[in-house]
């Protein structure tokens, strides 16, 4: 595992209300069928395409959260 490719510090600076909403856009973006599919990229355990790494800033971004990249 990468901690690298981890956007769990992006992550934990959501709120509780907006946790469901960025992982079903995360999960839209990158066209994961199943939200099982979501955690090990979450942990970093995958190492993301560029298109991919750009698509999950982005969401972030929505967010007004630019740091997201490591645990």
């Amino acid at each position: 595992m990468d901690k690298n490719f981890s956007f769990k510090k992006g992550y934990r600076q959501l709120t509780v209300e907006q946790i469901p909403k960025v992982r079903k856009k995360i999960c839209d973006a990158l066209k994961l069928e199943k939200v099982t599919s979501f955690y090990p990229r979450l942990n970093g355990m995958i190492e993301p395409r560029i298109s991919e790494a750009r698509a999950i800033e982005a969401v972030f971004a929505e967010y007004g959260i630019t740091d997201i990249w490591g645990e």
